[in-house]
């Protein structure tokens, strides 16, 4: 039986050295919020929203680095519209910054009515990613190259963000 990380392995990862374009690792998810993920108040149950969000900043960081990834954080994640039941999820993930094995993932969570197409933005958040080599350990990833003035916007925040994340973590928060 083949492993799911015997499968990324197969392919050459592209050059760690060579800056990556952010549109090409952009991702939409799109799912139906299901009964079975509802919470008490009858609405989509975070942690739901939470596993949808994780996988498509998966996807998305894969896509930038060419290798198996996992999840090193979330930073702050706050519910400000509930999704309801029957309306269908989109994540939109896109890469805003690199460190030398990480990635900061931005993901932007809408709720549709699939009648009449209205959408409303519930929540965004960020996610970084680690990048693993055949050993399971951390490895390079390749630098995103930020095109537009949005996704510099983005990348600038997304350093500043890394910064924070860092200072935090040196003084053992």
């Amino acid at each position: 039986m083949i492993k799911p990380v015997e499968i990324y392995l197969r392919s050459t990862p592209p050059d760690a050295a060579v800056p990556r374009p952010a549109r090409l690792s952009q991702v939409t998810f799109a799912d139906l919020a299901e009964p079975q993920h509802q919470n008490v108040a009858g609405t989509l149950f975070g942690g739901a929203i939470l596993g949808f969000i994780d996988r498509a900043a998966a996807f998305c960081a894969m896509k930038h680095c060419g290798r198996p990834v996992v999840t090193k954080s979330f930073d702050s994640v706050e519910f400000n519209q509930p999704i309801f039941i029957g309306e269908l999820v989109e994540a939109h993930a896109s890469v805003n910054f690199t460190g030398t094995t990480s990635m900061e993932i931005g993901v932007r969570v809408l709720a549709v009515n699939p009648v009449t197409g209205e959408k409303r933005h519930t929540n965004t958040c960020y996610a970084t990613f680690v990048a693993l080599d055949e050993n399971g350990q951390a490895t390079r990833v390749p630098p995103v190259l930020p095109e537009t003035e949005v996704e510099q916007r983005r990348y600038a925040a997304g350093k500043q963000r890394r910064e924070e994340r860092l200072a935090r973590r040196s003084r053992g928060a």
